[in-house]
């Protein structure tokens, strides 16, 4: 009977530690995955490891979880270049101790919610690129010893709240935009101060009662009022390039304090510290009578010209039609934003519907390719072309007026491409509900340059048609930054930009244009309001940006790739261009680029392509000739006839025929 029991308390033993390990928090996995669905690049593929369908996230790159592998307790992501925003879900994650995002390119608010991490003792946003003012609820953070939200964008008075934080040990927030005074305590001036800025006045407190406090930097801030007496044992450096009560040198200058509110002065001051207004009234009774006179003049004229051109601006924004867009979300929904936009921007560029899409798509399961922030899907539009649509991975609170003006932007921009060797943009799409942001491309049938020379049968191209694709691309590259006005430049041109028909005709498609809708949108992030109608003219939105020497070292490693059958970088050979340079000048070497699978090329070729390249990947790009040049000198000296290779090659002699 003993024995039995035992057997039975082992087996309920078990049970238990299987239920304990099955049962990790499935809120702290959505809250992970969401804010991996938040990031919309992520260029060193960290966050490639974080797969929603796995229950345990305890493996995910970054992610510590507890000794019994049931909560996440720390999230360090730093240095990792990624760009998108700070998840409100990461509130969820009830038992995390430290959340370190520092060193990325993170944009967007710090979420209230993470005033919900009880637990947590580190906070590191410090290094990105986060505006908006720091929420109050980060004084809910009782147990936190270390907080660091220096170089960001950050606006606004400093919480009071800060003063909950007893435990406090390290407090960063130099390098921002940070106003008002340097809250210290709750006296009866400081109350005034902060008055209505708040939810809770019900507990105003400052950083004086954190007594644990070690290490504090407030410079480089906006900062008014005097140093906090139960501070002063910081060093001077940690408030220097303010706008302080001071006798510092260190401190920003008067110019650039003049917007920030001005220091209240008590009853019975020092009389040393006289009023701005005192010293102004001074300085213009000292004034000779001619400079007054001139000032008035000159001062009606400029504010005569500058009534002239918002008169302006303002008939030239109500003469065109306007776009609500959200803003900024609440939890009414009601915050909207109106943004006047150019009637003629989409007049001739065709407008999908997601639902014909989805059809042409099947249920948009048929992906052909994505990236950190989008999916490319391939279709067949009903009696139509096959097509190729890229989507957009981003949530509609993400989305903000300007990114639908780039994105607008961007649409015409592709829209006016016509050429045979640059991909042909059909359409767009752009929905509410769902939430649908996409272009349709022409799809050209057999796939990407960069499938065919590193998979399948495709890596045993002849040489000739190497040449035809190395001609075609440059002459397409030609196309967009000598033909179009304005030029036109490719965000990432690489072999799997490439796109080749049935012919194998290459086609230069920009897939990755959704990131320069995203990166011209950060800019702007901080410009706009979220209240009332603004003006956006036409003119003042950035331009697409333009890297055209970039396109041309991009060329040069493109030949070598094609010529190789090497991939850019791999981890057994390295990077392409390292291991092709001391090849390219030495003729007696310079064979051994060539792809060992191709068995005859022109030599005559061979040298052309490698001077073209060691053209391109120049370091100086001021050096780098122009895609004109270089295209005319593959065009005067490729031989692309196949008749040299057919009495050698087989490959050469199929291919003829399949082109017949």
């Amino acid at each position: 009977m003993r024995s039995y029991t035992s057997v039975e308390l082992l087996f309920i033993v078990y049970g238990v530690l299987f239920v304990t390990c099955d049962s990790f928090s499935a809120n702290e996995v959505w809250a992970l995955t969401t804010f991996k669905e938040a990031i919309y690049e992520d260029p060193h593929l960290v966050l490639s490891d974080w797969n929603s369908l796995d229950a345990d996230p305890c493996d995910w790159s970054g992610i510590s979880c507890s000794v019994t592998r049931d909560h996440v307790i720390k999230i360090n992501i730093s240095g990792s270049s990624l760009k998108g925003f700070v998840a409100p879900e990461l509130g969820q994650i009830t038992y995390l101790k430290e959340l370190i995002l520092h060193g990325n390119y993170l944009i967007g608010i710090i979420p209230k919610e993470l005033g919900m991490l009880k637990q947590l003792e580190v906070l590191d946003l410090g290094m990105n690129q986060i505006t908006g003012p720091i929420p109050p609820e980060i004084g809910n953070l009782t147990n936190a010893v270390k907080i660091n939200l220096q170089s960001n964008g950050l606006t606004g008075r400093l919480p009071p709240e800060f003063g909950n934080l007893k435990y406090l040990q390290e407090l960063r927030l130099d390098r921002n935009r940070l106003q008002g005074t340097v809250p210290a305590g709750s006296s009866p001036d400081f109350t005034d101060t902060i008055h209505g800025m708040y939810a809770s006045s019900a507990n105003l407190t400052g950083l004086c009662r954190s007594s644990q406090l070690k290490v504090a930097d407030f410079s480089y801030n906006f900062f008014v009022g005097s140093i906090p007496k139960c501070l002063e044992y910081l060093p001077s450096t940690s408030f220097q390039g303010n706008c302080l009560q001071n006798r510092d040198p260190k401190q920003r200058s008067t110019m650039l304090c003049g917007s920030t509110p001005p220091a209240r002065t008590p009853p019975g001051g020092n009389p040393k510290h006289r009023p701005a207004d005192d010293v102004s009234k001074h300085q213009a009774a000292s004034k000779p009578a001619w400079l007054l006179a001139l000032e008035i003049v000159t001062g009606t004229m400029v504010g005569s010209l500058f009534l002239i051109a918002l008169l302006t601006a303002f008939q030239r924004c109500n003469s065109k039609p306007s776009l609500i867009i959200p803003w900024k979300k609440s939890a009414s929904e009601k915050e909207h934003m109106t943004v006047f936009i150019e009637p003629e921007v989409l007049k001739n560029v065709v407008r999908y519907g997601r639902q014909d899409l989805e059809v042409a798509c099947e249920d948009f399961s048929n992906i052909i390719g994505s990236s950190p922030d989008s999916l490319v899907y391939k279709g067949n539009m009903k009696g139509g072309p096959e097509i190729a649509v890229i989507s957009l991975c981003i949530k509609e609170e993400h989305w903000t007026g300007y990114l639908e003006l780039y994105f607008q932007r961007e649409v015409a921009d592709l829209a006016r491409l016509n050429h045979e060797n640059t991909g042909k943009l059909l359409g767009y799409c752009r929905e509410s509900a769902p939430f649908t942001r996409m272009l349709v491309f022409e799809y050209a049938s057999n796939g990407t340059l960069y499938e065919h020379l590193h998979y399948g049968e495709g890596c045993q191209f002849s040489w000739t048609r190497r040449m035809k694709i190395i001609l075609g691309i440059a002459r397409g590259l030609k196309y967009l930054h000598t033909e179009l006005e304005p030029a036109f430049t490719i965000s990432e041109l690489n072999s799997s930009s490439v796109y080749l028909t049935d012919e194998f005709s290459p086609k230069l498609v920009d897939f990755e244009s959704w990131k320069s809708i995203l990166s011209r949108s950060e800019k702007n992030s901080g410009t706009i309001g979220s209240q009332g109608a603004i003006c956006i003219l036409p003119n003042s939105l950035e331009e697409r940006h333009l890297d055209v020497q970039g396109n041309v070292y991009s060329f040069g490693v493109l030949l070598l790739e094609i010529i190789s059958g090497r991939p850019p970088y791999c981890k057994e050979k390295g990077d392409l261009v390292d291991w092709a340079k001391e090849y390219l000048e030495m003729p007696e070497v310079m064979s051994y680029v060539v792809d060992p699978e191709i068995k005859h090329f022109r030599y005559e070729d061979l040298e052309v392509v490698c001077e073209v390249v060691s053209l391109c990947i120049q370091p100086e790009p001021s050096k780098r000739p122009s895609m004109q040049e270089l295209s005319a000198t593959l065009e005067s000296k490729i031989d692309t006839s196949i008749s040299i290779e057919l009495k050698a090659s087989s490959l050469a002699w199929a291919e003829l025929a399949l082109s017949s």
